[in-house]
């Protein structure tokens, strides 16, 4: 624990050097957030499929099928988008940075970066890090949008909810600062986290094939827990306020 904290610590204090290279910064960007921006879009746009069927099903039975885009649309900005986003982040890039850093690790270029008088922490580490934090809330924004446009697809297209009832009901009912803004917090929270666990978990990762496989696996189990966690410390924290 004590090492982790010194580490994001340290992290966090590169912040100016990191960015003073962006080009380092825009080309993890990409890595992680290009190429996970497939599945984020297609389970964004599922799971609104599925909302849009259940919402309906459920405000129905109380003659609210009209609300169905204010249901759909302050599940996935609240909670789903953000808490949804990080697990497959976490999945999908944070294996890719730890296996990577493990790699590199066993293949001994953490080891000669030092012997060159290279700090790995600033070159390797910082512009991914912060590349993290900068795509998690980007990737929840698609999460969520996709996942209203897939609940308006079953709801107004399939089954046959009035459109005007659909969109006025969200520009009414979701406030930007309250809602919006706290699902912002809660992604770049989540963000912070995942990347800097999976970022730990390579750099400490033993030399091995089978220690990079251990702590691949690890940073899946713990990212996924601690983002549950923290969904759980934010929203209680955020509605008591």
């Amino acid at each position: 624990m004590g090492l982790g904290a010194r580490l994001f610590v340290r992290l966090l204090m590169l912040f100016g050097p990191a960015f003073r290279r962006f080009g380092l910064i825009r080309d993890q960007i990409h890595f992680l957030g290009n190429y996970s921006l497939a599945i984020i879009a297609v389970s964004g746009l599922f799971v609104g499929f599925v909302f849009g069927l259940q919402g309906y099903y459920t405000l129905q039975r109380y003659g609210s099928s009209e609300a169905l885009g204010l249901l759909v649309t302050l599940t996935l900005v609240r909670e789903l988008g953000p808490v949804v986003t990080a697990l497959l982040f976490a999945g999908r890039a944070g294996t890719s940075l730890t296996a990577e850093i493990g790699l590199m690790k066993a293949g001994e270029q953490i080891s000669v970066m030092e012997m060159m008088a290279v700090d790995p922490v600033q070159r390797v580490l910082a512009p991914r890090f912060w590349a993290g934090v900068i795509v998690m809330p980007l990737l929840a924004a698609v999460f969520s949008a996709t996942g209203i446009i897939g609940g308006w697809v079953v709801g107004v297209l399939m089954i046959g909810v009035d459109s005007g009832s659909f969109w006025s009901q969200i520009q009414g009912g979701v406030d930007v600062w309250k809602d919006v803004g706290n699902g912002l917090i809660k992604s770049v929270v989540f963000g912070f986290t995942v990347t800097f666990v999976a970022l730990l978990q390579g750099f400490e990762a033993q030399a091995t094939p089978e220690g990079v496989s251990k702590a691949t696996t690890r940073t899946v189990v713990m990212a996924s827990l601690a983002v549950l966690g923290l969904d759980f410390i934010l929203t209680a924290m955020m509605f008591s306020l």
